[in-house]
């Protein structure tokens, strides 16, 4: 019994992989390129288990084999490269690696929101083409994120309120903000008001986005929907990039129809919009949502123990539920 990993790992999952004496293959040692959908192929069809990524197109061709896998253990929180429904028809247990990713994620959706609303990246730049010359009194003035002078308060709207929303949330309560809130699911949380998600990106100063993706997800930030924000506020995604439509997206924030925006995924991942590349009220980051040394240390750990309960024929603790 062996593992196929799609891609190399932290050092803490081949060690937990290593110590159990379980032998495995490394598909793909280049951080920078995904494996090509063969070396899937041929990796499942040498190894029962699999240890995959995001990056990974798991589809009905790589679960059926022959053989058939015993198992996929993803090293995300998100599985919607994988086909689920196949899996089940096969019964191919999959995993994922839940809740370790909450804190690092939504640091970086407020990391985003405060670089996008005080032109942060902009102003590294100014400094490193030699710009920075004289402060000034409206040198790159940027949007406020606590109480105005007046205490009134900014207004962050969560769509998605799972662990990772209410941590957003947390967040933004410490800056004093108002949280606004829309879920398909209520959850009365001290400090949230809920409210439709039409009235939530009218209403709001900053959207932050914390929703899977499904079909009914997809592109749910539209062109109308985005017609509903305020031209002084600003959007931030650190879910997933097929969520909002990139294409509306570019066309207003190059007419400055809303302020500007922080984005983490992208629709077409790692392709981004052509529209949004020359644009300065956009700070675009490389995915980095638990990209910190410990959250994908952790993640590894929880995804080479779930490979190694499919290969003892046992139910892994992060297993997906039926």
């Amino acid at each position: 019994m062996s593992i196929f990993v799609t891609r190399r790992i932290p050092e803490s999952g081949f060690a937990v992989l290593r110590a159990a004496g379980v032998p495995f293959e490394v598909g793909q040692d280049d951080d920078e390129r995904p494996l090509a959908h063969e070396g899937l192929l041929r990796g499942a069809r040498r190894h029962p288990v699999l240890l995959c990524h995001l990056t990974d197109r798991v589809d009905s061709e790589v679960l059926a084999g022959p053989p058939t896998l015993r198992g996929v253990s993803q090293m995300a929180v998100g599985y919607d490269n994988i086909d689920v429904a196949a899996a089940r028809g096969l019964g191919v247990p999959i995993a994922n690696t839940p809740g370790v990713l909450t804190d690092a994620t939504a640091d970086l959706a407020f990391a985003l929101l405060l670089a996008a609303a005080r032109r942060v990246v902009e102003g590294d730049r100014f400094v490193r083409d030699g710009r920075f010359v004289a402060w000034g009194p409206n040198l790159m003035l940027g949007a406020g994120v606590g109480p105005a002078p007046d205490g009134a308060k900014k207004v962050l709207g969560i769509a998605g309120f799972g662990r990772i929303g209410k941590a957003m949330a947390r967040r933004a309560l410490g800056f004093g903000m108002r949280v606004l809130a829309w879920s398909r699911r209520r959850e009365d949380t001290d400090g949230v008001e809920w409210i439709e998600l039409d009235e939530l990106f009218a209403q709001s100063d900053f959207v932050s986005l914390h929703l899977p993706l499904s079909p009914s997800t997809r592109h749910l930030v539209d062109a109308r929907r985005l017609a509903l924000m305020k031209p002084t506020a600003f959007l931030i995604n650190t879910a997933r990039g097929p969520v909002v439509d990139e294409g509306a997206l570019a066309a207003v924030l190059r007419a400055r129809r809303i302020a500007g925006a922080g984005l983490d995924v992208y629709e077409r991942e790692p392709v981004v919009h052509e529209g949004l590349l020359g644009l300065d009220n956009v700070v675009l980051l490389p995915h980095l949502g638990s990209g910190t040394i410990e959250t994908r240390a952790r993640m590894a750990v929880m995804a080479a123990e779930s490979a190694l309960a499919f290969v003892r024929g046992e139910r892994a603790e992060w297993e997906l539920k039926a």
